[in-house]
């Protein structure tokens, strides 16, 4: 996916379903995803834990999807996170960075497990995912947080507190303390000292502020970045920055600074005040996630992973699950959402992406559950992740695509 300097991915509110972005926007001489064909490559990574169950289960549904509407996606799986290093002792090996790079769109499950939590840094499997981000220069992280009516009662905060939330998160991914230099653990005066650089440029705070300039333009008008900027120089910078680029560029966004520490508690105590929240790669691993968790379940949420040239990479939100992988029990509408987001932005088959969706609000309209959304007493009907992505494939073939859902 190509970004121009002003041209970035818009989520509105008021779309056709609860889940549907706003098009892509294009310059009359750049597309930001690949021209419409009738044949994609697609990278398959099913990664570690729930990942490989979660992948089928949303093969399906694109198999369902793609004979439905004529299309191919011709898919290749390869490696990356626990399973990589079992098999080829590197978390994020080149032959996968390479199919990677040539594909037209990545398609990620999930990484990581309990199994490899001892090891060397080197050979982690989050060190995987840091290396992809790194090498194909996914610097822009979008991650959604919308309350839906059907699953209400499955946040644990009150109803009052969480009906209308509609946040979205964009989170810095290529620089901050997870990149910096130096960083290491050394023997100091006899006893070990570790230490990791909490550093970013001037261009990667502008490009990310742009991007959240240009969601906020599309949304409510409304952008809340969130920094340290009292205690740390970074961040102060990073206020400076992401100040001037939004004054310029975007004179109509509303913007606001937050501390984090208060953004934290501001997320639980009142969260339908924030449209917007751009931070840097550490605050916004943890903001996100806990902004996640106003909707009741990491399992319902998709997320982008984008550059300014080549693929995106489209994952789900939630992790590898490990301690109930092989159980038949994940969860797999994140994936399958992460997938019509890699339809509507990589692929340019946004009418695709619209089945998609509406077809996962059908399901839970029908009162299916997985046990993560599941609700005592809530009259539905408990599914397992085969069921669940079988269910979806099959309105998938059967929905009016022209009535909404």
């Amino acid at each position: 996916m190509k970004l121009p300097a002003l041209t970035v991915l818009a989520l509105t509110t008021g779309t056709a379903t609860a889940f549907a972005p706003a098009p892509l926007l294009r310059s009359s001489t750049t597309l930001n995803a690949v021209a419409k064909k009738d044949s994609y490559d697609i990278t398959l990574l099913p990664g570690d834990g729930i990942g490989p169950e979660i992948m089928t289960a949303t093969k399906v549904v694109l198999a369902a999807l793609t004979s439905r509407c004529e299309f191919k996606l011709e898919m290749t799986e390869a490696l990356i996170g626990g399973a990589a290093i079992d098999a080829v002792n590197d978390p994020f090996p080149n032959e996968s960075l390479e199919q990677c790079r040539s594909s037209d769109s990545v398609l990620l499950s999930c990484i990581g497990g309990y199994k490899w939590d001892t090891n060397p840094r080197e050979l982690r499997p989050e060190s995987g995912l840091l290396k992809m981000r790194k090498e194909m220069g996914l610097f822009a992280n979008l991650r959604p947080a919308k309350v839906l009516d059907q699953l209400i009662d499955a946040s644990t905060l009150k109803k009052e507190i969480v009906q209308g939330v509609d946040i979205m998160c964009v989170r810095e991914l290529t620089g901050d303390v997870y990149f910096g230099t130096p960083k290491g653990i050394d023997i100091v005066d006899g006893q070990r000292v570790g230490y990791n650089n909490m550093i970013y440029s001037e261009m990667e705070i502008e490009r990310i502020a742009r991007v959240a300039g240009d969601v906020a333009s599309k949304r409510g008008g409304k952008l809340c970045s969130i920094d340290k900027a009292n205690v740390l120089d970074v961040s102060q910078l990073w206020r400076d920055v992401v100040t001037e680029v939004i004054t310029k560029d975007f004179p109509d966004v509303e913007l606001s600074h937050m501390y984090v520490d208060n953004a934290a508690m501001q997320l639980i105590r009142y969260p339908k005040q924030f449209d917007v929240m751009v931070t840097g790669n550490i605050f916004g691993d943890i903001l996100s996630d806990e902004a996640s968790m106003l909707v009741g379940s990491l399992g319902m949420l998709p997320s982008a992973s984008i550059g300014e040239s080549g693929p995106g990479v489209f994952e789900p939100c939630h992790g590898s699950a490990p301690d109930i992988a092989g159980q038949d029990i994940a969860n797999p509408l994140a994936l399958i959402l992460s997938s019509a987001m890699m339809l509507r932005y990589d692929l340019d088959r946004a009418d695709e992406a619209d089945i998609l969706e509406r077809a996962v609000e059908a399901v839970l309209d029908q009162g299916l559950r997985t046990a993560d959304i599941k609700q005592e007493n809530d009259d539905c009907k408990l599914v397992g992740c085969i069921e669940m992505g079988e269910a979806v494939a099959k309105i998938v073939s059967t929905i009016d695509s022209a009535v909404e859902v």
